[in-house]
């Protein structure tokens, strides 16, 4: 139940919120500033919130691959690269 929690909290993130305490997170391991147990559930968590990053971005893209301003003003759809081109 927990998990359900944890991935809906996250799942209501924005992308900044996510990757601002994605940051937080490296930063407390790498500092050492937290136990074996509390590295792994940051862990967890962690890569949880690189998902919800990484379907944000993906979903970013696919928005600016519709919209796109020609040179006569007018909004074209066009895609911005192949499914192999990382996002951004």
């Amino acid at each position: 139940m927990a998990q359900k929690d944890t991935a809906s909290k996250i799942s209501k993130m924005t992308f900044e919120e996510a990757l601002g305490e994605l940051e937080e997170i490296v930063r407390r391991i790498e500092s050492g500033e937290i136990d074996l147990d509390g590295a792994i559930q940051a862990y967890e968590r962690g890569a949880a919130l690189k998902q919800h990053c990484d379907t944000k971005l993906r979903e970013a893209q696919e928005k600016v691959s519709k919209i796109k301003l020609g040179a006569d003003g007018a909004v074209t759809e066009e895609s911005v690269g192949t499914e192999n081109d990382p996002p951004f």
